[in-house]
This record gives C-alpha cells, structure tokens and sequence, in this order.
C-alpha cells in the first residue's frame, strides 16, 4: 500500500541524524518493546511480512510522530487485537479481563538465543528459472496495491538494471494477508538517482533496492 513509510525523496522532513556509537536502545521501555514483540511473533499468530503490514498501516499522523519502538508497539496492538489475543479494554486498563486464548506456541526464555541465532530464513528451492539476468535493463511497475508490498512508492514505473539475482524468496505481497508464500525470484536492483528524483537531483547518486519478479518488466 501507499503509506507514511515511503518517505525515500520527500522534502520537509530534515536530514537524518546519525548518532556516534548508537546503542541498540535508548530506554528500558525499548527493550521490553523488542522483547514483547519477539516473543508474541514467537507463537506463531502472525509472520513477519504481516507484522511489516501493520506497523506500515497505521495512520501517518501516528505514524510519523513515532519512534522506531512506539510504531513496533503500536503495530504490535494492532496484531493482538485482530487476532483476539487482547480486547480494546484490557489495551487500555493493561489488565486482564477475559480468559487468554490459547496460541500455537510460545518462546521460553530458554530458547530465545537460538531463536535469534536461527533468525527466519526465507529463502526457498527454486520453482522455475528466473526471467531476468544481471545486467537485465527492467522497468518496474505502476501500482497502487491496497496490500503490502516492497516495492516503494517512490521506485514505481522507473528504468533500472539487474546487479544481482538473490536466489527464490517468500512472496511478502501474498504471505503478509495469509495467501500463502508463492516463493518467487528477488533481484538486487541499481537505480540512477536522477531516474528516480529527477533530473535536478545529485547526479552522482545511486540506489539500490531488492525488488521481487512480479514487480518487474523488461525495459
């Protein structure tokens, strides 16, 4: 879908300033927001193009007066309400008010190490030869998905070149809405800068993007 996330290009936001030696959180809250959302992604409720989805949905006023760990736990909310594990009142109360339903599985802290360590693979055997090679001149698509999707707003309908072919992946348009993962080709894609901002940008720019098959046709 088109939402708050696809700021790449866009004016009026500032620079992005970068920290010397940044922690990996700034605050105990942010721990225990990457702690909660491991551990409910843990039990198999929801995968993790469908956690993308729900973060990348919310409103862009929330959106964008939100910290890296407040749109994980606003995105995190979302999740548990679609799914029932919470209700809107124990969301606001933060107590329990109905019996916990039940879930598939559930991450021990024992297991944690090894669950991270292991990460979540989503490369998958190849279902038929690829359409594009390395130095493949493409076009990608004009679309306006009402779903998830990778491929950025700003990244639509622009000229590239094929630098690398990643192999067979999960198919984040279909596995984030439960239509399975239609594993498909992912491809390294080189951008020009001024294919992608305009004639006006920095010529010296370039962009790099990993963009799926189905978004793709040859130039």
């Amino acid at each position: 879908m088109n939402g708050a996330q696809d700021l790449g290009g866009q004016m009026g936001f500032g620079p992005i300033e970068l920290e010397d030696n940044e922690p990996n959180f700034h605050a105990k809250w942010e721990e225990r927001a990457f702690a909660i959302t491991l551990a409910m992604g843990g039990t198999g409720s929801w995968n993790i193009d469908t956690s993308r989805h729900a973060r990348e949905t919310l409103p862009p006023p929330i959106y964008l007066t939100s910290s890296y760990y407040e749109i994980w736990t606003r995105g995190l909310e979302k999740l548990c309400l679609d799914k029932e594990l919470i209700t809107e009142a124990e969301l606001k109360t933060g107590h329990m008010e109905v019996p916990a339903k039940p879930v598939k599985q559930v991450l021990s802290a024992d297991k944690v190490a090894a669950a991270l360590a292991k990460g979540g693979p989503a490369d998958r055997p190849e279902p038929q030869p690829a359409r594009f090679k390395v130095g493949d001149k493409i076009r990608t698509k004009r679309m306006h998905p009402e779903g998830h999707t990778r491929l950025p707003r700003y990244a639509r309908d622009t000229v590239g070149v094929i630098e690398a072919v990643h192999g067979v992946h999960v198919f984040p348009d279909t596995n984030a809405h439960g239509r399975g993962e239609q594993p498909t080709w992912l491809y390294g894609v080189l951008f020009k800068g001024t294919d992608i901002w305009g004639p006006d940008s920095d010529p010296s720019l370039t962009l790099r993007i990993d963009l799926w098959e189905p978004y793709l046709d040859l130039a």
